[in-house]
C-alpha cells in the first residue's frame, strides 16, 4: 500500500531553460548550462562567497551575470539573492534544517500573478494611502507591473527539467531517504507544490507534461493552486501569523502583519487543494502522513471525504501553551482540522502536553495522557523527535572539498578557540542575544581577547526589521573595541555558505552556540555532534551550548551546556565553561550526546511514527461503534449455562437506571431494577457488584432491598462485599485531604465568579455543578479553563478533572473502577476452593470511566485467566467493549432477566 507524504513543497521542482534575452533592468540574463555544453571554468577562490569573501561581512553576495556564472557546488543558497541551481541533481545536499528561500522571484521560473499584499503595518498602510491620494491629485498613477502575457507565453513553450529543490523540509526528505536505504519497504508518494508560481502554466501542455512526468518517474503528485492562494497562504498566514504564534511571538501590535481576515481564506484554499489531490488518488489501505503547520486543516478535510482513511499528522515546529494559542482568531478551526487525524505527533513531550491542554481548554473535550476523546472516536497523541542521517552525513564529510576547507580554516585560526553559529536572522533565533553574550564574555575575560573567534553565519530573510541593523551595530561595536590588524573577534556573514564550508566549520569548532528563543528541533546540533568525532581533524569533542527553549534540549539529558538566551551572564559563563572544559569532561559529554544522536535518527523517527500510526489505526478501527457487534443473546446464554463461577460488574448510572432519573439528587430505584438484581443473585453461582460514582451511604439506601449485592462507591474508592455490613475504604485519607485543599481553593475562586453554581463534596471527589448557573454558556466556557487549570496544577498529586455535560468532576486517578475490579477479582479467587478464578465475567457500562474496566476484563481473557469475558457498552461512541446494546437500560434489564431465568 502507498504512504502519501503531504508536505508544502515537493522534493523536486522545475527549472525552465529560457531563450536568451536582455534582462528587465538592463541586466544580462543568466544563460542556462545546456547539456553537452562545456562546464564553466571554476571561478577563483577569492571571488566566491565564503568565509573569506573580500566583500564587507554584512553584504550579500553579488547577483551572478552572464560573465560571472556561479559554480555548481554552491549548495547553500542566499534567500535574498538570486539562488543558483546545480546541474548535478544527485550531488544536491542541504542541511537538515534548511530554511525555504523566497517564492516567485527567480528568473528561471514564472513570476507570480498575485496582487500586492497588504502593507506590513497598519500605520504604514495609512501613510501609503495618503501618499497615493496625493500623487493621484497630481496626475501620477501607479505604473503597471512588468509582468505581461508575453512572459507567460515564454514559459508555456520553454524547455524545462526536473531538479532537486532547495525549499521545504530537508529533515523530512533526508529521513525518508534514510528509511528507504535502511530497509523500509513501503512505497511512498510525495504530495506538494512545486514551490513556484504556476498560473502562467494554466491550460498549457507544459503543465500536463510536468504533472505526468513527476507522477510516473518520481512518484510525486504536484498540487497546483492559484498564485494568490499560495501567496496569501505561505507568505501571509503561515509566515506572519502561525509561525510567530507557534514561537511565542504573539501578533498583538499594529506592525504584526496579522491580517487573518485577509489570508485565512487562502490558507483554507491551499489546504483544500491538497485534500482534493489526495482524495482523488487514495485507495483503501493507503496511509496519509501530513507534515507541519502549513497543512493543519488537511486532516479534517480528508476525514470528511474519507471517513475510513488512515491519517497521521506531525508538527515539526513547537506547539505553544494554550494561553498563546488561544490568541489566534481561528483557533478552533485549526484544532478541529488537526483532530481529523488518527495520530498527531510532536517533537517532545512538552509540545504534546500543550496540545492536550489546549484542546481541553478551547474545545471542552476530554484529554488523557494518550490523546483526545471526541464524541465518536479517539485521537492518539504522541511525541517522537526527528533526527538526522549520520550515515549520509559521514559520506559527505569525506568530500575532498570539506577537507580542503578544514585545512584552510585551521591555518587561518591557528591557536584560537572557535565558536560557530548558523541561524536564520529573525527574532526567534536569538542572534542578538548571542552577540551580546559574547560581548559580555570578552569584557569579563580580558585574557581571552585575541584568542577566541565567533563565526556567525546569518541566513537573511525577506522581512525588514530593526533586527538587522541592531545585529550589525553589535558586531561593529565588538570588532571596533577588540579587533586589530591580525585579529577580528566576530566574523559575521549575512549570507549562507557552501555545504563543504558548513561541514568544515562544524569539524574545527571548539563549540557550537545555539540561543534560539523557541525552536521545535534544532538539527544543526545533531550534525555538530557527528562532526566532532575527530575522524577528519585533531579537534574533537567540542562543547554544545544549547538554548533550553529548543526541543533538542530535552533529548540530551543535561550533557549539553543548557542556557537561557535571555540571561546574558549565563550564556557568557557557558562560553567560558565550554572553552576551558577539560578533555576528559568533553569526551564524556560527547559520548553521551553521540549515543542519543545515533539512536534518534531520521530513519528511526520515520519508521517508528508510521508503525505507531498503524497500531493506533488498528485499535481505533476495532473500537469504532460500527465495528462493535450487537450482543448475541443466544451465544451469551450458552456461555452462561456452561459456567459455574460467575462474576457481574454492572454500572449504575445510565445502565441500570436512566440518566433522566439520576438528575434527581435523591433518586429512587425502579422496582424492575431491584427485581432483576434479586433474581440474578438468587443463583448462588452468581456474584453481582454495582459500580457507581455516588457516595456509600446513598448506595446503601438505594439497594437496601437487595441483600447479598456487592457495591462500589465513588468510582472505586469504597467497596462493600456481598453479605458484609461495612465498607472497605481504599483511598488514602491524608492524600485526599491534601489535594482537596488545593483544588477547593481553585474551585472556590471560580464559584465566586459563576453565580448560581455550587460545589458538592464527596469522600474522595469534588464536583462543581454549573447546571443552574445564571449564565450557563459562560459557565460552560469557564469550565474548560478550570478543568485545564486543575489538571496542570495537580498532575503530581495524581488528580484528574473531567468536564461533563453540566458539571466538572475532580477525583484521584489512583482509585478507579478498574482498580476496584482488580480487588474484587482477587477477593473472588480467595473465597473459591483451590483459589479458582471466575469462569464467566460480564461487565456492562455506558460511560468513559467504564472503558478501563472493559480493558481490564478483556486483558484477563487474553491472558487466559478467565474463560469467558463479556464486555458490553450502551454508549454510541468508540469503546473497548466487545459488544453493544442499543436498547439502553431496557435492553440491559431484559438481558439480565433472561440470564436469571436460565438458572
Amino acid at each position: 500500500m502507498t504512504v502519501f507524504l503531504a508536505s508544502l513543497f515537493l522534493p523536486k521542482t522545475i527549472y525552465f531553460n529560457l531563450p536568451d534575452s536582455p534582462g528587465t533592468h538592463g541586466r544580462k540574463a543568466l544563460r542556462p548550462n545546456h547539456h553537452g555544453a562545456p562546464k564553466p571554468k571554476r571561478t577563483p577562490l577569492d571571488t566566491r562567497p565564503s568565509l573569506f569573501t573580500p566583500n564587507p561581512a554584512n553584504t550579500p553576495p553579488l547577483t551572478p551575470t552572464e560573465d560571472d556564472i556561479p559554480v555548481e557546488d554552491s549548495l547553500f543558497l542566499n534567500e535574498d539573492g538570486l539562488p543558483v541551481h546545480t546541474s548535478s541533481d544527485a550531488d544536491f545536499r542541504v542541511p537538515a534544517d534548511k530554511q525555504s528561500p523566497s517564492w516567485g522571484g527567480r528568473t528561471f521560473r514564472p513570476m507570480s500573478r498575485t496582487n500586492s499584499p497588504p502593507p506590513a503595518s497598519i500605520l504604514e498602510h495609512e501613510q501609503t494611502l495618503e501618499k497615493a491620494k496625493e500623487l493621484a491629485r497630481q496626475g501620477i498613477f501607479q505604473p503597471r507591473a512588468l509582468r505581461s502575457d508575453s512572459h507567460d507565453r515564454v514559459f508555456a513553450s520553454a524547455n524545462w527539467r526536473i531538479v532537486n529543490t532547495d525549499q521545504g523540509n530537508g529533515g523530512l526528505r533526508n529521513a525518508a531517504e534514510a528509511a528507504a536505504r535502511d530497509g523500509y519497504d513501503g512505497e511512498f508518494t510525495w504530495v506538494g507544490t512545486l514551490g513556484m508560481p504556476t498560473d502562467a502554466l494554466d491550460s498549457t501542455q507544459q503543465k500536463e507534461d510536468i504533472c505526468d512526468r513527476l507522477t510516473t518517474e518520481f512518484n510525486m503528485l504536484p498540487v497546483f493552486c492559484l498564485d494568490k492562494d499560495f501567496d496569501g497562504h505561505y507568505l501571509h498566514f503561515c509566515k506572519q501569523i502561525l509561525w510567530p504564534v507557534f514561537h511565542y511571538q504573539i501578533p498583538d501590535n499594529p506592525k504584526s502583519k496579522a491580517y487573518e481576515d485577509h489570508s485565512w481564506k487562502y490558507y483554507v484554499n491551499v489546504n483544500q487543494a491538497f485534500a482534493d489531490k489526495i482524495v482523488q488518488n487514495w485507495k483503501r489501505g493507503d496511509t496519509i502522513w501530513i507534515h507541519d503547520y502549513h497543512l493543519l486543516l488537511l486532516p479534517g478535510m480528508i476525514r470528511k471525504k474519507l471517513p475510513e482513511a488512515k491519517i497521521g499528522l506531525f508538527l515539526h515546529v513547537a506547539f505553544p501553551s494554550s494561553e498563546v494559542f488561544r490568541c489566534l482568531a481561528v483557533r478552533k478551526q485549526l484544532l478541529e482540522g488537526m483532530l481529523g487525524a488518527n495520530l498527531i505527533g510532536f517533537q517532545i513531550a512538552e509540545y504534546t502536553r500543550h496540545f492536550l491542554q489546549t484542546c481541553s481548554r478551547l474545545l471542552s473535550v476530554e484529554a488523557t495522557n494518550e490523546g483526545i476523546q471526541l464524541e465518536d472516536r479517539f485521537v492518539d497523541v504522541t511525541h517522537t523527535a526527528i533526527g538526522i542521517d549520520p550515515v549520509n552525513l559521514n559520506h559527505y564529510r569525506q568530500d575532498p572539498e570539506v577537507m580542503r576547507w578544514v585545512n584552510i580554516m585551521r591555518d587561518r585560526y591557528k591557536d584560537k578557540k572557535i565558536i560557530v553559529a548558523r541561524d536564520k536572522l529573525d527574532l526567534v533565533r536569538g542572534v542578538r542575544q548571542k552577540l551580546l553574550s559574547f560581548e559580555l564574555f570578552l569584557n569579563k575575560n580580558p585574557s581571552w581577547r585575541d584568542n577566541i573567534v565567533l563565526i556567525q553565519v546569518a541566513l537573511s530573510t525577506s522581512e525588514t526589521s530593526g533586527l538587522d541593523a541592531a545585529v550589525g551595530d553589535i558586531v561593529a561595536r565588538i570588532n571596533s573595541a577588540w579587533a586589530n590588524l591580525a585579529y577580528q573577534p566576530v566574523v559575521y556573514l549575512k549570507q549562507d555558505i557552501p555545504y563543504s564550508q558548513y561541514l568544515a566549520l562544524l569539524t574545527i569548532a571548539d563549540a557550537l552556540m545555539i540561543t534560539s528563543q523557541r525552536e521545535g528541533m534544532n538539527l544543526t546540533s545533531h550534525e555538530f555532534i557527528v562532526c566532532q568525532d575527530g575522524a577528519h581533524c585533531d579537534q574533537k569533542h567540542g562543547s554544545l551550548i544549547l538554548s533550553e527553549f529548543t526541543g533538542t534540549s530535552s533529548l540530551f539529558g543535561g550533557q549539553e551546556l543548557s542556557v537561557n538566551p535571555w540571561s546574558y551572564r549565563q550564556c557568557s559563563d557557558a562560553i567560558k565553561q565550554a572553552i576551558e572544559m577539560s578533555s576528559e569532561e568533553k569526551a564524556s559529554r560527547w559520548s553521551s550526546l553521540r549515543e542519543v544522536v545515533s539512536h534518534q535518527t531520521g530513519s528511526h523517527w520515520f519508521t517508528s511514527f508510521l508503525s505507531q500510526l498503524d497500531q493506533c489505526y488498528e485499535v481505533q478501527h476495532r473500537q469504532e461503534q460500527i465495528s462493535i457487534p450487537r450482543l448475541n443473546l443466544n451465544q451469551l446464554s450458552k456461555q452462561y449455562r456452561q459456567s459455574e463461577r460467575r462474576l457481574f460488574l454492572l454500572d449504575y448510572e445510565g445502565t441500570l437506571i436512566p440518566d433522566e432519573t439520576m438528575k434527581d439528587r435523591a433518586p429512587a430505584n425502579p422496582q424492575r431494577t431491584l427485581s432483576v438484581l434479586n433474581d440474578l443473585i438468587d443463583d448462588n453461582r452468581n456474584t453481582v457488584f454495582v459500580m457507581s460514582a455516588r457516595r456509600s451511604d446513598e448506595l446503601d439506601r438505594l439497594f437496601r432491598l437487595v441483600p447479598n449485592l456487592g457495591l462500589i462507591a465513588e468510582n472505586g474508592c469504597f467497596i462493600k462485599y456481598p453479605g458484609e455490613g461495612s465498607w472497605i475504604e481504599f483511598a488514602d485519607r491524608k492524600k485526599v485531604a491534601a489535594w482537596k485543599q488545593s483544588v477547593r481553593n481553585t474551585l472556590q475562586y471560580y464559584l465566586e465568579r459563576t453565580p448560581g453554581s455550587e460545589i458538592e463534596e464527596r469522600s474522595c471527589s469534588l464536583i462543581f455543578h454549573f447546571k443552574t448557573a445564571d449564565d450557563f454558556a459562560m459557565a460552560e466556557r469557564q469550565a474548560s479553563d478550570w478543568t485545564a487549570h486543575i489538571n496542570e496544577s495537580c498532575e503530581e498529586q495524581h488528580v484528574h478533572a473531567t468536564q461533563l455535560e453540566d458539571c466538572v468532576v475532580v477525583e484521584s486517578s489512583d482509585w478507579t473502577k478498574d482498580s476496584a475490579a482488580s480487588h474484587i477479582y482477587e477477593w473472588f479467587k480467595a473465597n473459591e476452593e483451590d483459589n479458582n478464578s471466575p469462569d464467566f465475567l460480564m461487565v456492562i457500562g455506558d460511560g468513559r470511566e467504564d472503558e478501563k474496566v472493559f480493558r481490564w476484563a478483556n486483558k484477563l481473557q487474553e491472558d487466559g485467566n478467565i474463560q469467558e469475558a463479556v464486555t458490553v457498552t450502551l454508549s454510541g461512541r468508540n469503546t473497548e467493549a466487545k459488544a453493544t446494546l442499543t436498547q439502553a437500560v431496557s435492553g440491559v434489564l431484559v438481558t439480565l432477566q433472561k440470564l436469571a431465568s436460565l438458572s
